[in-house]
């Protein structure tokens, strides 16, 4: 354990596949699990941000095209870059928070009126906590990351006790409800794809 603990703070620690394989199998991993231990075991991904500025509007203009689905365009931080206008009349404007907390993770633990909209929102906020830890698990020197972690575990309960049982899993396709004051109840199937030449970025929609 001390290896997997020296792997998530970032240390230049060398392993084979077949040494993490045995890993994973001596520990039980699920199979996120393991992408997750593969992942923190091999080579440093070269750094792909993409300047935002840049690209906004045309991100803008991929949202606005699905309408009348909800759409929104998230960064590797789970920090909201765009967003439709069907998305926020159903789950939330973004645009009212401050740029801080204008963010996946803040959205989901802090955000009453979502919350209360969402059928069944701790399964919801346990899978994307879980991405979240995944895509942490990366960077783990992010200063971003770290300031994310560190606002929510102190406001959220939810979030301090499920950050504390170190949850790994990958987007996975979801149905999720919602019951709208003015629509009622209605389920809408989640995509999450990535831009060939954005990668770093994180387009989610709903249908």
């Amino acid at each position: 354990m001390t290896w997997y603990t020296w792997l998530e703070q970032g240390r230049n620690i060398p392993a084979s596949a077949q040494v993490v394989d045995a890993l994973a199998r001596a520990l039980l991993l699920n199979p996120d699990q393991h992408r997750h231990l593969r992942d923190l075991a091999g080579p440093t991904p070269q750094e792909r941000e993409t300047p935002i500025d840049d690209v906004l509007a045309r991100l803008q203009r991929l949202v606005d095209a699905v309408t009348p689905n909800i759409a929104c365009i998230y960064d590797i931080h789970f920090d909201y870059l765009v967003w439709n206008t069907p998305y926020m009349r159903v789950r939330h404007d973004p645009g009212k928070f401050p740029r801080a907390r204008r963010n996946l993770l803040w959205m989901m633990f802090t955000d009453s009126e979502n919350r209360h909209r969402m059928v069944r929102w701790e399964p919801a906020a346990r899978a994307v906590l879980s991405q979240f830890r995944a895509a942490v698990g990366q960077r783990p020197d992010d200063p971003r990351f770290a300031e994310i972690v560190a606002g929510l575990t102190e406001v959220s309960p939810e979030f301090r006790e499920w950050w504390a049982e170190y949850p790994i899993r990958y987007f996975r396709p979801a149905t999720i409800g919602i019951d709208h004051p003015q629509i009622g109840r209605t389920a809408f199937e989640i995509f999450q794809l990535h831009p060939v030449e954005h990668p770093d970025l994180l387009p989610t929609f709903s249908g």
